[in-house]
């Protein structure tokens, strides 16, 4: 267990123990699964995971409010090959850890964060700072170390000023991970225009090849800059478009520049109880010179969406891969139960297999299976 954890335990009981009863709240989410796929190195999978959260909240000055939140990812799984073999693993680490200072019109956030903005729904580019998979029901995602500020004018323009440090893993689209000892820093601007917003965003870090030096030259420092761009409208559909230009400041081959494009639109047809369809298109290009569209991979996402009664849901994502011609396909059926949640899912996809929003070090969606999960939220 990391010393990270131990101050966050620490805190959690120092909080609980300020806070007593007032603006004092406790929370938490439980979930099992159990998936099964003949096809995989282990074709039975099960596993648990506990988030327990804290939230206290008390006036600060005339118009202000100092609040927190603080919780913990507590989560185990394990393979079964029947009368063959087994594995398993586990973890227990902070998920949220955060306090913020927040007025009608600025927020300052310090600690370990979701950060994530842009408006592409799935296929999205500027996944700069999450790894939140669109066939997730639960939607998580590890936050970020760090602090940011968000200051909100009256024109509905804002803008937004971060700065990380301490973060190691690979986030989002990133090939190599950051120099955790080097801090990294960013803003975004977000401006009103004619039927809906538009936003520019930058991002600047340094990034750390030397534990991927059997694949690429080893650097410790990296400079690399990341640029983004995003607009949003409301028309008759929704429409969208998001951006995002990667350079690194190393000759690394065709992970020196990175370009990643998609646009998107909606539409709920009054079909029944509202048939939601939504379709996005991304490109993604990998190129040792800038923009010159070499190592191009496209994709295409469709998914649907109908509520069959006040408490079921049914949705689809179909995922086309243009460079290989493959199809990935995800159904899921949603159940809920005042604050209990349960799910069947089902899907049906390559052996080998390669998507934008994979997240997780286990492939259990590879090949065709069944999952199925039980969600309690107190």
């Amino acid at each position: 267990m990391e010393r990270r954890v131990y101050i966050f335990l620490f805190i959690l009981i120092f909080t609980d123990y300020l806070c007593g009863q007032e603006g004092f709240r406790f929370s938490g989410q439980f979930s099992s699964w159990a998936n099964v796929n003949t096809a995989g190195e282990m074709p039975l999978w099960g596993g648990a995971r506990y988030i327990p959260q804290i939230n206290f909240g008390t006036g600060f000055g005339n118009n202000g409010l100092l609040d927190t939140e603080a919780s913990l990812n507590i989560f185990g799984s394990g393979g079964l090959r029947p009368f063959d073999s087994t594995t398993t693993s586990g973890d227990l680490k902070p998920y949220r850890f955060w306090i913020r200072y927040s007025s009608n019109q600025l927020e300052i956030r310090l600690g370990l964060q979701k950060l994530n903005f842009g408006s592409a729904a799935m296929l999205r580019p500027l996944m700069w700072f999450d790894q939140l998979d669109p066939r997730d029901p639960l939607q998580l995602t590890d936050g970020v170390w760090g602090v940011l500020a968000r200051y909100y004018f009256l024109n509905n323009t804002n803008i937004w000023l971060w700065g990380l440090y301490g973060n190691h893993e690979r986030r989002g689209w990133e090939t190599i991970p950051v120099n955790r000892k080097i801090p990294e820093f960013g803003g975004r601007l977000q401006l009103p225009v004619p039927g809906g917003e538009a936003a520019f965003t930058y991002h600047h870090r340094i990034a750390d090849s030397r534990d991927l030096a059997d694949d690429i030259t080893p650097f410790e420092k990296i400079p690399e800059n990341k640029f983004g761009i995003d607009a949003k409208l409301d028309m008759v559909t929704g429409l969208w478009f998001e951006g995002s230009y990667t350079h690194k400041g190393k000759n690394l081959g065709i992970l020196t520049n990175q370009l990643i494009l998609n646009g998107g639109a909606d539409y709920t047809f009054a079909i029944g109880n509202g048939l939601y369809i939504a379709f996005e298109q991304l490109m993604a290009t990998f190129d040792e010179e800038p923009f010159t569209f070499t190592n191009q991979t496209w994709f295409s996402l469709m998914t649907l969406s109908y509520p069959p009664g006040l408490f079921d849901r049914l949705s689809t994502i179909i995922f086309y891969n243009w460079s290989d011609n493959t199809v990935y396909s995800f159904l899921n059926w949603q159940r809920q139960f005042d604050n209990i949640m349960f799910y069947v899912m089902a899907y049906w996809n390559p052996e080998s297999y390669q998507l934008p929003t994979q997240a997780g070090s286990q492939n259990i969606f590879a090949g065709k299976g069944i999952q199925v999960m039980f969600v309690l939220n107190h």
